[in-house]
């Protein structure tokens, strides 16, 4: 079997997370927001901020080895351009395919091209479509990623669910809140049978269980953690890291945990990284898996939990990663969780 392969990749998130009173008239949240400016796309239709930054992010990419009819783009979003769409009411802003068409216009690409739009599981799922057009020679290599900016349009949405945080989002403490919404943008190189890191396994299940809850019980959770396993042929003890969906909600935490222990006890170091970079919605999972990335090309190390170290006792204890954690060891495979709304669940093993 041909092995897909990330051979090169570029991203962009927020430094840490700042309060923002602007968004939400008389309330005061926590983002995560991209400080850089990107320049400006002269074709109107696609002058959107998510695809400046795919534009910046793009250009760190070295395609010159394949035609243009070779490529394939696949992007996750979930937002696109609905927040240029509330002032120019140009309807192209708010198709959720134009960060995807945006490319391969730019790109001259004559091959496939979609976006995926799955909640918080965009990411994964975006990866796993974009491993069946390589698998079934559709594509020689295919651009795979995610894209999302803060926008007041879903902002009033988790608003009006009542889950978000007034705090710094604080996943897994027994004070948790709530979201802290970010932005980032990941793009990701997919090619076959070079040097690089391997996706290893994806896992998907749905199970309907509501649609803004996940199920308390997490049994299609940790369902797709095991076709992942299943999928890659490793164990959970091959596991070294687990990037936590964490979003800091009291629904969300108790069902990973619960799925999470099922699969892996307490003997996994895990960490959710959205108290870094917020939650990036239908680029969350491709930041998370960029991190993951990183790490295993010996860029960073496993990173550290933050929350306010209160771990929450009525769920079970799942060892994240602290200042005290053992780094020294080499770590060679990575797994990314993702739980999305409407019992969309996707995980992604990544490694050496």
């Amino acid at each position: 079997m041909d092995a897909i392969v990330i051979t090169n990749a570029a991203a962009i998130c927020a430094d840490g997370l700042s309060k923002d009173e602007r968004i939400v008239r008389g309330k005061s949240f926590y983002f995560g927001k991209i400080e850089s400016e990107f320049p400006g796309i002269s074709d109107e239709k696609y002058n959107l901020r998510c695809n400046r930054i795919l534009k910046y992010l793009v250009d760190k990419l070295d395609l010159s080895e394949y035609d243009k009819d070779e490529i394939g783009v696949v992007i996750a979003t979930t937002n696109s351009g609905i927040e240029e769409f509330e002032t120019t009411e140009n309807k192209h802003h708010a198709e959720l395919g134009n960060p995807a068409e945006f490319l391969k216009k730019y790109l001259g690409l004559n091959n496939y091209a979609a976006s995926v739009s799955t909640a918080c599981t965009s990411g994964i799922k975006a990866f796993s479509l974009a491993r069946k057009l390589l698998e079934n020679n559709i594509c020689k290599a295919v651009i795979t990623g995610g894209i999302d900016t803060v926008a007041s349009m879903p902002v009033y949405g988790f608003d009006a669910l009542e889950v978000l945080s007034r705090d710094k989002t604080n996943p897994f403490s027994k004070n948790r809140s709530g979201i802290s919404i970010g932005e980032a943008g990941a793009l990701f190189l997919l090619e076959k049978n070079k040097d690089g890191i391997k996706i290893l396994g994806i896992g998907e299940t749905s199970d309907a269980y509501h649609a803004a809850t996940p199920d308390p019980d997490g049994i299609q959770a940790a369902a797709a953690i095991e076709l992942a396993l299943n999928d890659a042929g490793l164990n959970a003890e091959d596991v070294d890291y687990i990037n936590l969906h964490g979003t800091g909600t009291i629904s969300n935490d108790i069902m990973e945990a619960n799925a999470v222990y099922k699969i892996f006890g307490g003997s996994t170091p895990a960490s959710s990284t959205k108290p870094l970079t917020g939650h990036c919605l239908g680029a969350a999972a491709s930041i998370e898996t960029y991190i993951c990335y990183e790490i295993l090309k010996g860029v960073r190390k496993m990173p550290v939990h933050l929350y306010d170290g209160e771990y929450d006792n009525n769920i079970p204890k799942i060892n994240l990663v602290n200042e005290d954690t053992p780094q020294e060891k080499d770590v060679k495979v990575c797994m990314c969780n993702a739980f999305g709304f409407g019992g969309t669940n996707a995980v992604l093993i990544i490694g050496k």
